[in-house]
C-alpha cells in the first residue's frame, strides 16, 4: 500500500484541533523514533527508510517496525509503506543492529490522531510537536493502491482546505531534517 499523505505547518493550532476533536476522539501519544541505516547510507541515499516506532498511548505501549520505500509521488513524498507491530522492541532494535545497521537518528514526536471518514475515504490525521522544532504541524493520510495516489492527495488536499490550512502551508519538510539540522 503508498501511504497518500501530505504534511502542512499549522497556523492555528487550537482552531485546527477543535475541528478535528469534533471529527473524531483524539489518541494522544508520544512517539519515540529511532531511524536506521546502513553504515554506507544507502537506505538515505536511496530514499528508503527503517524505523522502530515505539508509541506510549494513554493506556498501553506498542513498538511498530517499519520500512519505506523509495518516494512514488514527488510533490507528496508520499511512499510505500510496510508495518508490523513487534513485541519486543528491544530485540527489534537488536536484531537491526545485528544486521549490521546503525542508529542514523532518533527522536520524539508528541502526537493528536484523529481517525474519521472524509471524502468517501478513511482518513488519520495528526497534529505533531516535535520538541526540537518550533511550530505545530498536521499530516493527513489515507493508504491506497498506487493506481488511485492521485485521487487520494485530491481528497488529502481537499480535507486539509475543510480543516482551513491553505496550499502554502504544506510542506515536504521532513521532521528527522529539521531535527538534524536542530541539532547542527
Amino acid at each position: 500500500m503508498i501511504e497518500a499523505e501530505l504534511k502542512a505547518r499549522v497556523r492555528s493550532p487550537e482552531a485546527v484541533m477543535r475541528q478535528l476533536d469534533a471529527l473524531a476522539t483524539a489518541r494522544v501519544e508520544v512517539y519515540r523514533d529511532t531511524y536506521y541505516d546502513r553504515p554506507d547510507g544507502s537506505l538515505d541515499q536511496a530514499d528508503e527508510e527503517l524505523r522502530v516506532r515505539t508509541v506510549h498511548g494513554q493506556d498501553s505501549t506498542r513498538t511498530v517496525l517499519t520500512y519505506k520505500g523509495a518516494t512514488v509521488d514527488e510533490a507528496s513524498g508520499s511512499k510505500p509503506e510496510y508495518e508490523t507491530v513487534v513485541e519486543d522492541a528491544d530485540a527489534a532494535h537488536a536484531i537491526l543492529r545485528g544486521l549490521g545497521h546503525v542508529v542514523q537518528i532518533q527522536f520524539e514526536k508528541r502526537c493528536r490522531n484523529y481517525e474519521f471518514e472524509a471524502h468517501g475515504r478513511r482518513m488519520l490525521a495528526t497534529l505533531v510537536r516535535v520538541p526540537e522544532i518550533d511550530g505545530v504541524f498536521l499530516e493527513v493520510e489515507t493508504l491506497v493502491d498506487e493506481s488511485d495516489l492521485q485521487a487520494a492527495l485530491d481528497d488529502v488536499r481537499t480535507t486539509f482546505g475543510d480543516l482551513g490550512i491553505e496550499p502554502d502551508d504544506l510542506t515536504r519538510d521532513t521532521y528527522t531534517g529539521a531535527v538534524r539540522a536542530q541539532r547542527g
